[in-house]
């Protein structure tokens, strides 16, 4: 099957962070995408471009002779387009990569469909490693899971078949991860422009809470005040909030689970 996979051909359906990642790290592997649709005519020319396929703006206009249809919309979007999305393509594989989406959702509107969720934070202007990342896949018949699942092993050397209930967890704990920790960073980079101090003198304690959990757990990398309780501490910092309390209260959330987390 490998020999051949790379002859797939591929529509991308969405233009943004994770598909122009995704696209470009296919394309360099030799898979041949065929053609982009997104609503802007920017997004869908400058991803096109770089990946040597057509593009469109017009869901009518996607072509209808791929074998594999990567769809990568935001939820809302993706599914108000479902109808459009799939109509005419009864012979292809379509998968979405969304992490809160179940599969269940195409059942209606298509035969062969699934998910191919690569589980990573990712920007247009930055370029990630593939190998590292994992890549989730689920399909409904056992064949399309062997083909994402071949697919996927030609980017990443970690490639699971899992449950849109086990996925749903995973975007979850990813939230918590990613999305919440990269908004204490701006929140920190807030207090620092406050104070009139550069954000680069957090980038090494950034970088070592991060290859800490490598070693440790989560649990036993834990350190600050609110580990112990050190009240003078904890109270001298809300007192340097005084004039936010949504950062006072953050703070205080934040404490008492980092507290009672250690208490268990």
């Amino acid at each position: 099957m490998n020999r051949s996979i790379e002859d797939t051909p591929i529509i991308f359906i969405g233009a943004g962070n994770l598909a122009t990642n995704l696209a470009k790290a296919l394309y360099y592997k030799g898979f041949r995408i065929v053609q982009v649709y997104s609503r802007t005519e920017e997004s869908a020319r400058a991803l096109a471009e770089q990946v040597e396929a057509g593009y469109t703006t017009d869901l009518q206009e996607i072509s209808k002779e791929a074998r594999l249809y990567i769809v990568s919309l935001k939820d809302a979007a993706f599914v108000e387009l479902l109808p459009q999305i799939t109509e005419g393509k009864q012979d292809a594989l379509l998968v979405h990569t969304a992490g809160s989406i179940p599969m269940s959702v195409w059942e209606k509107y298509a035969e062969r469909y699934g998910v191919f969720y690569p589980m990573q934070t990712f920007s247009k202007q930055r370029e990630v490693n593939f190998r590292e990342i994992p890549f989730f896949v689920e399909a409904k018949r056992p064949e399309d899971v062997e083909l994402l699942k071949a697919i996927a092993a030609t980017l990443s050397d970690n490639v699971y078949e899992i449950t849109s209930e086990q996925r749903k967890s995973l975007h979850l704990a990813a939230v918590f991860i990613c999305n919440f920790t990269n908004h204490m960073y701006a929140l920190a980079a807030d207090l620092l422009e406050k104070y009139n101090l550069p954000f680069d003198v957090m980038l090494p304690l950034i970088d070592e809470t991060a290859r800490k959990v490598h070693e440790l757990t989560p649990h036993e990398a834990q350190t600050g005040p609110a580990v112990r309780y050190d009240e003078n501490v904890i109270s001298n910092h809300l007192a340097m909030l005084v004039d936010s309390p949504a950062l006072q209260e953050i703070y205080k959330l934040m404490s008492k689970s980092i507290h009672e987390h250690h208490q268990l």
